[in-house]
């Protein structure tokens, strides 16, 4: 898509500050004929941090899919299984009464897919009603009714603390996808088209340092590709992969220091398997002499459309020159390659107290 940024005019622009003011954002006055000044950019920042997206005040394609998906409530549309998948916080609002009810609808993503609907025709099933697997008037009409208590962890939340908790695989034999961050459709690479040549050759590295730990490494882009992060979603759930590892070098975030990772989550939600990948990945990198950055949740299409635990490593920022001058030593590069690889395997060894 159109990456719409601070400078930018037109409908473009409009649309974005419609969708914002809808939502409760402030945008000035003087920016309202579709001008992206200053304020315009504070409330893509603002709506950014409500929704657990990385806070640049751009418009790319993960800001402007969650502003469309914010305009939804439930009710306002008819929901049910069909491709492609209805998105929407009508879906997130659904998935979570259904939940709270004791149906269990899966990952709470806001994406109306096959656990979603097989819930919705158990609750179907329970209140002998018509099982369709349509969600429209009369069934929203009947789960507000039931008014369920949205307050604790959903089932998939559980399930996945559960699974963590009882991992007791190895790194040998498992196949890891690898996510070369960035490309051409990513703001940061129309500004350094270094940093996506040194995540290559980071994840060069890591491919390297997992064949060697006996792991199968498959890369979810080659240089001559710019897949979207749904494609390369798509691709790491088609190989099965044990976990699923995005390098990205961060200069789209010039204010962060330090070895940082990302893992699936909203301020609802979140994936337990994702947040101790994160954790342990963190741990191996801070232990080379990197500042610790910590982890975060984060709502990107990426984390949010992997099935198995995805997250994304930020040993450091091209944008940082301390940092810019490290990633560009190979030597360096392989420290850090061996500390993610490790980190990984700790993870799948089930490594919950270390």
């Amino acid at each position: 898509m159109q990456i719409i940024r601070r400078g930018d005019a037109g409908e473009a622009v409009r649309d974005v500050q419609r969708r914002l003011i809808d939502l409760g954002h402030r945008v000035a006055p003087s920016e309202l004929e579709g001008t992206f000044g200053p304020s315009t950019e504070g409330a893509v920042r603002a709506f950014q941090g409500a929704r657990s997206l990385p806070v640049d005040g751009i418009v790319g394609s993960d800001t402007w899919g969650l502003l469309v998906e914010s305009g939804y409530r439930l009710g306002d549309r008819t929901l049910y299984l069909r491709s492609p998948a209805f998105r929407g916080d009508d879906v997130r609002e659904l998935q979570r009464m259904l939940t709270a009810l004791g149906f269990d609808a899966g990952k709470e993503d806001g994406i109306f897919g096959r656990d979603t609907s097989e819930a919705v025709r158990e609750f179907q099933r329970n209140v002998a009603d018509r099982v369709d697997g349509i969600v429209g008037f009369d069934a929203v009409r009947t789960l507000e009714r039931m008014r369920p208590t949205l307050d604790g962890p959903s089932r998939a939340v559980v399930r996945e603390e559960e699974a963590v908790r009882a991992m007791t695989t190895s790194l040998a034999g498992s196949t890891v996808a690898i996510d070369p961050g960035h490309g051409d459709r990513d703001p940061s690479r129309q500004e350094r088209s270094l940093e996506a040549d040194l995540t290559f050759a980071l994840a060069a590295e890591l491919a390297r340092s997992l064949e060697e730990r006996g792991a199968t490494p498959a890369m979810l882009r080659t240089p001559g590709e710019d897949p979207t992060p749904s494609d390369r979603a798509q691709t790491a759930n088609g190989l099965a992969a044990a976990v699923c590892v995005s390098l990205s070098l961060g200069a789209a975030d010039p204010h962060g220091r330090g070895a940082a990772c990302a893992y699936w989550g909203t301020s609802t939600t979140h994936s337990p398997a994702g947040r101790r990948l994160a954790e342990l990945i963190v741990a191996e990198l801070v232990a080379t002499g990197l500042p610790d950055g910590g982890t975060r949740p984060l709502a990107v299409t990426l984390l949010r459309e992997t099935s198995m635990p995805a997250v994304i490593v930020e040993p450091g920022r091209v944008s940082d020159p301390d940092e810019g001058f490290l990633l560009s030593d190979p030597l360096f590069r392989r420290r850090i390659a061996d500390a993610i690889a490790e980190g990984i395997g700790r993870f799948l060894r089930g490594t919950v107290g270390s």
